[in-house]
């Protein structure tokens, strides 16, 4: 297993996520048989760090990860699990909710502990922290030994992040970003990385799969990367993107049977640096697929100045992208959440004034009734 040190610890490189694991027909059905067995070939094989939350198998994983750990020398492991911002009605909550998170996860301190999901949809009420007090509480409980770390996870735009930092950063200890080599310009990673690095805050690693996509490629990509390495396994690939990225201390993989936690650790014996070439490579392949997907907008903004609604298009249009590739998700409707509803697509009057000044010739009015149709159907 690969380790690297953070504050005179050594973390395994690979974290298991608890946020898919196997079930019994239905997500707060753990098999909690099934998920031991494949804790227990993590652990013997060197995995330290053990990444849960509040809402992950509705509610039923902390509740699961606490039974299996149990039977482990807990200074052995790191535990780690996380505030529920995401969901405003836990604003305010911040004490009852924690105390909680120790008695399912039978534990009387979690080595990391994060504030979830900082973005749009939740900045505002993270930073009022006089009215909601979350930031003074969790502060209190790393003061008194409950919380050995402190940290972020964040689905926000670097702008969200960084407003974040200016008034928490100097305690902030790690972030937990999206980062793949899709996500590496997709979703700004390298950018938000960037930002970290002015504050000398390590990285922590979710989805670096991608949701699974990057697990399996279209045959013409699979060849490209068999060209260069034959014996490596697409998704190592991914793996071994986020490996050379020397701010990532933690890559977190949720794991969801045997099989992937076999593989992932044999990825993670060794290291195995891409070269220059290969690194090209992977970023073209993310480029490729994102944009096969993606409205070609470079905003320009000369929409906006035509819009009759004011509406902010070239940032509907990235989220429609965002959505569209996934296939869904929760980060378009988390953004949209934080305007009011007439600054939604659904707002888009039709009129055609945008699409006429359009560079790209981007059929924008389509593209807004297609996203309300997309949000209206998943909601």
């Amino acid at each position: 297993m690969i380790y690297r040190d953070f504050q005179g610890e050594k973390l395994s490189a690979l974290g298991f996520g608890t946020m898919r694991l196997p079930t019994l027909g239905s997500d707060d059905k753990i098999d909690e048989r099934a998920a031991a067995e494949m804790f227990d070939y993590a652990i013997s094989h060197g995995v330290n760090y053990f990444d849960t939350a509040w809402g992950y198998h509705d509610g039923e994983s902390e509740n699961a990860v606490g039974r299996i750990l149990s039977a482990y020398p807990r200074e052995k492991l790191k535990l780690a699990t996380k505030f529920p911002g995401y969901d405003l009605a836990n604003m305010g909550k911040a004490e009852a909710i924690f105390e909680e998170q120790l008695k399912k996860c039978r534990t009387s301190y979690f080595d990391f502990y994060l504030f979830h999901n900082v973005c749009e949809m939740n900045i505002d009420a993270y930073l009022d922290d006089e009215k909601y007090g979350t930031y003074t509480y969790l502060m209190a409980q790393k003061r008194a030994g409950r919380i050995r770390h402190l940290g972020f996870s964040a689905h926000g735009s670097c702008d969200v992040i960084e407003r974040f930092l200016e008034k928490y950063g100097k305690d902030m200890e790690f972030c937990q970003l999206q980062i793949n080599y899709v996500d590496w310009e997709f979703q700004s990673a390298k950018k938000k990385v960037e930002l970290l690095r002015k504050w000398n805050i390590p990285v922590w690693v979710m989805e670096p799969l991608r949701g699974g996509k990057l697990a399996k490629l279209s045959p013409e990509n699979e060849e490209r990367l068999r060209a260069l390495r034959p014996d490596e396994h697409i998704p190592a690939w991914a793996f071994r993107f986020l490996m050379d990225i020397p701010d990532v201390k933690m890559i977190l993989s949720g794991m969801s049977d045997f099989a992937q936690v076999k593989d992932n650790i044999a990825t993670f014996s060794e290291e195995k640096p891409l070269s220059a070439k290969e690194r090209e490579t992977l970023l073209a392949i993310g480029e490729g697929m994102y944009k096969r997907a993606a409205l070609p907008c470079t905003a320009c903004r000369y929409c906006t100045s035509h819009c009759p609604r004011h509406l902010d298009i070239p940032a509907i249009i990235s989220l429609y992208n965002e959505h569209r590739f996934t296939g869904g998700g929760f980060i378009a409707p988390m953004a949209l959440s934080a305007l009011p509803k007439e600054k939604w697509p659904s707002a888009c009057i039709g009129c055609g004034s945008c699409e006429k000044v359009c560079p790209q010739q981007i059929r924008i009015p389509d593209m807004m009734r297609d996203f309300t149709d997309r949000l209206r159907e998943e909601s």
